[in-house]
């Protein structure tokens, strides 16, 4: 027989943990874990529209790395089962990549407004969605612990879309769109 998707087990807005524990679809873990699978997703979106191969790369590398953070969050912190991890070097590889990038970047001097080609908003989408998702995991380590190396790893993964951004305008030659408060009017 044919392994089929659906298992009807979440019908009544309950899913599994791996290890097997039942908690609700609502459940703060599986908010953070769906948010980190819709910025996998969102990534995906992202290495597809870019040109350049290096960022490319990288990029499926983060893929891998946040189905690794999506697993993790997803097991059972009451059983010790081994879970995928996110190691030192997996940071150090976006630190390298944003001081990479940012060497051929001119300085920043005003806040920029997502915006100026389809790929660089792009990257927005994936700071901001990676944003929230840094946000849920902190709301959940606040309740039980979650591995300090996810932490940062998304904190920096945010500020590395935020700088690939800037390096896809430059690669596809558009302009950044500087923010311009209104002065009282």
């Amino acid at each position: 027989m044919a392994f089929k998707i659906y298992t009807k087990t979440g019908d009544k807005g309950e899913t599994a943990l791996f290890g097997g524990k039942r908690v609700l679809k609502s459940d703060l873990r599986v908010d953070a874990y769906g948010t980190v699978d819709e910025l996998n997703a969102f990534t995906g979106a992202l290495r597809d529209s870019l040109t350049d191969s290096g960022s490319r790369t990288v990029l499926a590398q983060i893929q891998h790395r946040l189905f690794t953070i999506g697993a993790n969050l997803a097991s059972d912190p009451g059983k010790q089962a081994p879970v995928p991890d996110i190691r030192s070097a997996d940071i150090s590889l976006l630190e390298s990549e944003m001081d990479r990038m940012d060497d051929n970047l001119a300085p920043l001097r005003h806040f920029i407004l997502p915006g100026g080609h389809p790929a660089v908003s792009a990257c927005h989408i994936c700071r901001t969605v990676c944003r929230r998702a840094e946000r849920l995991v902190v709301a959940l380590h606040n309740i039980e612990p979650v591995d300090e190396a996810v932490l940062k790893y998304l904190n920096r993964l945010s500020d590395y879309f935020f700088i690939l951004a800037r390096f896809t305008a430059v690669d596809h030659n558009a302009e950044e769109v500087i923010w311009n408060p209104r002065q009282g009017e």
